[in-house]
């Protein structure tokens, strides 16, 4: 009888406990927590989850109410219920730990103190999908905050295991652990390096493919930071062919929310901001077109979509600083194009059309040359007191001009083929009057 009365008590707290941090403060300040520890010691399994269940819901508001779960001496006991055979309570008390991790650096490594990440690693080759998703939310919560925290994640042998859980028929089992890896992969080349050698990319690549909505986002960050670390392991993603899924979520962006559109457009950038060899490969993918398309396809003259457009201009602007393909370019060069994009793009072709005769020829033929002149009408003022005289688009646009003969950038800029036919008028009337 007396356990019937532990567990209600206990369901009450928690109800009380779980609206709001002020509600959670009152809880702890009428000094429910060691009651609430006690219950973690009772025999009857239902008392310990309803207790499990009250700290969660008090820890998981903020640093100082999970403080004080821990203060009161839960974390032993927790540590114990997660030991238990009954899985409901298994799963409450891993997910109360999480909900004391997920806060600080300090009260992830108080858990890892108390030996929990043996017992973790050891119910991650566990069937329950339920349980599953409260040990993969547990392990990514500690291991989020630094790289000592991720390596005693991953010192525990929870590679490939981990990668496995990515097809798991549970999707926030799957979400779970595309979280985990994401949270260990950013910390270091070598953490992003255990990812890579446990087949982590390909286990990644096909997670993005076959989520949905916002729950490809952990899997596109990982890729983007084990690209961040070394050109090594930005080629071993471009290798595995992540671009086409990542390109299909951009094309599909009015079904894509906007963090899922801001992590693709960084990942890109990441890949391909190496070297000229990362970039040909976006660029063979038509990265730069499908970029600038995406760009302009949002308002300028509106305060929306701020962060994607940011992250949109630096990945093109990393991009191209590696683009050394006249094809690539010459999309990009636009009077539609928005400045941001021009500049760092025509930079591009100072470096390439003064050593190559027939990249030259080339960019004539396209009518690249043409669309040079209309570009210098419309931001280069000819007047030497403006500033934009002396701009380095303006130096850029002159070195590749002096490329050609003088009569040939003439003949393309805006405005000489009116001058020709003055000068056939002019030379008519001259005519005419000879023969008079």
């Amino acid at each position: 009888k007396q356990r019937f009365y532990k567990t209600a008590a206990a369901f009450v707290l928690r109800t009380i406990a779980k609206h709001s941090v002020k509600l959670a403060n009152s809880v702890v300040e009428s000094g429910a927590l060691t009651s609430l520890v006690q219950c973690l010691e009772e025999f009857d399994p239902g008392v310990k989850e309803s207790a499990s269940w009250a700290l969660g819901y008090i820890a998981k508001h903020n640093e100082d109410l999970a403080k004080a779960v821990v203060d009161a001496g839960a974390l032993p006991l927790l540590i114990l219920c997660i030991q238990e055979p009954e899985l409901s309570l298994r799963k409450i008390a891993i997910s109360a730990l999480s909900d004391i991790a997920k806060h600080s650096s300090e009260l992830a490594h108080n858990i890892v103190d108390t030996n929990a990440l043996f017992f973790l690693a050891q119910l991650i080759h566990n069937s329950d999908p339920k349980l599953l998703r409260q040990v993969c939310s547990c392990l990514c919560q500690i291991a989020k905050h630094n790289i000592t925290l991720a390596e005693e994640v991953v010192d525990r042998e929870i590679f490939p295991r981990v990668l496995y859980c990515l097809k798991n028929n549970d999707v926030y089992v799957q979400k779970n652990a595309a979280s985990l890896v994401c949270e260990i992969s950013k910390h270091s080349i070598d953490l992003a390096q255990i990812i890579v050698n446990a087949g982590g990319i390909a286990a990644i690549i096909d997670y993005i493919d076959n989520a949905k909505g916002t729950a490809k986002l952990p899997g596109i960050m990982t890729l983007g930071y084990i690209s961040v670390f070394s050109n090594t392991l930005a080629f071993s993603v471009l290798l595995a062919k992540p671009i086409p899924i990542l390109l299909k979520i951009l094309v599909e962006k009015n079904i894509t929310d906007e963090s899922v559109l801001s992590a693709c457009v960084w990942t890109l950038g990441q890949m391909g901001r190496h070297s000229p060899e990362h970039a040909k490969i976006l660029t063979d993918h038509g990265v730069l077109h499908i970029l600038l398309k995406l760009l302009q396809s949002f308002p300028a003259d509106k305060e929306e979509f701020v962060d994607l457009k940011s992250k949109i201009k630096k990945t093109l602007k990393w991009i191209l600083e590696n683009t050394l393909d006249l094809e690539s370019l010459e999309p990009l060069l636009s009077l539609d194009t928005p400045l941001t994009v021009l500049k760092p793009t025509i930079e591009q072709l100072t470096k390439i059309l003064p050593h190559d005769v027939t990249l030259r020829r080339d960019f004539v033929t396209s009518g690249s040359l043409k669309i040079l002149q209309e570009i210098a009408q419309k931001y280069v003022s000819k007047d030497n007191s403006n500033s934009t005289y002396y701009s380095k688009l303006a130096e850029n646009i002159m070195i590749i001009n002096n490329c050609y003969p003088e009569e040939i950038v003439k003949y393309y800029s805006p405005g000489y083929s009116e001058i020709l036919l003055s000068r056939i008028d002019e030379y008519m009337q001259q005519t005419c009057s000879i023969n008079i």
